[in-house]
């Protein structure tokens, strides 16, 4: 972009001498209107992008209230039934972990300790991991129920963490998969570099060559802008700009843990 501006100035300062004559010297008006509209667009652009990156982090930090209020809820309930907080210490950070798997649409085995835990039922892998994990809660606290160890109350007691879960993950993937639409995204990458572009045939007749290093920097804050835009819109990857979804589910599991213990 230097050396294409250089080039510019020189053709229109040494060869074309365009800097003499005052009828084009009015062109920077032109980009003075059309920095004002893609000042907006990117204003829309990066809030847009930064929106949903936030709503992920509110969605995950909702997950975890959720994790904590029903082990809490659940240590009150079976305050001396071992394996009932055992299944419950293992499986209510297991949703954390799978939700973090299917969203980053890995294809990984329980991980939750270092040895085997036969409480737990193995998934589908082909299916809504997620989905059977809650199943797989829900169904628990409903044989616990017939069998007479939970109350009705107690159900509803603990019913919105539960419902609260799977809302949590169809949040999630209502994010992950409304991208931006495309048409939208390369409509400004285009008008960025055509603006860029005859950014120097305006500003030299008044910059003259300190247009250089103006049309540079404007470029580089402009193009920065959209690369930002584009690292935050897609918050659940593995990128060092997405959520830290692993240190969330890592605090869901300690947390838990150390309720139900």
């Amino acid at each position: 972009m230097a050396v294409y501006s250089w080039l510019v100035a020189f053709l229109e300062i040494e060869y074309f001498h365009l800097s003499e004559k005052s009828n084009l010297r009015n062109v920077s008006i032109l980009h003075t209107l059309l920095g004002f509209a893609i000042s907006m667009l990117l204003v829309f652009r990066t809030n847009t992008a930064y929106d949903r990156w936030w709503e992920g982090r509110r969605q995950w930090g909702a997950l975890v209230n959720s994790s904590r209020n029903l082990a809490v809820k659940l240590a009150g309930i079976f305050i001396d039934d071992v394996s009932c907080r055992r299944f419950f210490a293992q499986i209510i950070p297991g949703f954390a972990f799978e939700l973090k798997s299917h969203l980053q649409s890995e294809e990984t085995r329980w991980q939750l300790d270092e040895k085997p835990h036969p409480e737990i039922p193995n998934f589908n892998r082909n299916g809504h991991v997620p989905n059977q994990v809650a199943a797989k809660m829900i169904g628990k606290l409903q044989q616990l129920y017939r069998e007479g160890a939970i109350s009705a109350e107690q159900m509803l007691f603990i019913n919105p963490e539960l419902t609260s879960f799977l809302d949590i993950a169809g949040a999630c993937e209502r994010i992950k998969n409304t991208p931006i639409p495309y048409s939208y995204s390369v409509f400004i990458k285009k008008f960025i570099f055509l603006y860029v572009l005859s950014l120097p045939i305006g500003l030299v007749f008044g910059l003259g060559y300190i247009v250089i290093p103006v049309v540079v920097f404007v470029f580089y804050v402009l193009g920065s802008l959209e690369l930002i835009a584009e690292e935050i819109e897609e918050p659940f990857g593995k990128d060092a700009n997405d959520l830290p979804m692993q240190k969330i589910s890592e605090t869901i599991k300690r947390n838990v843990e150390e309720i139900l213990a």
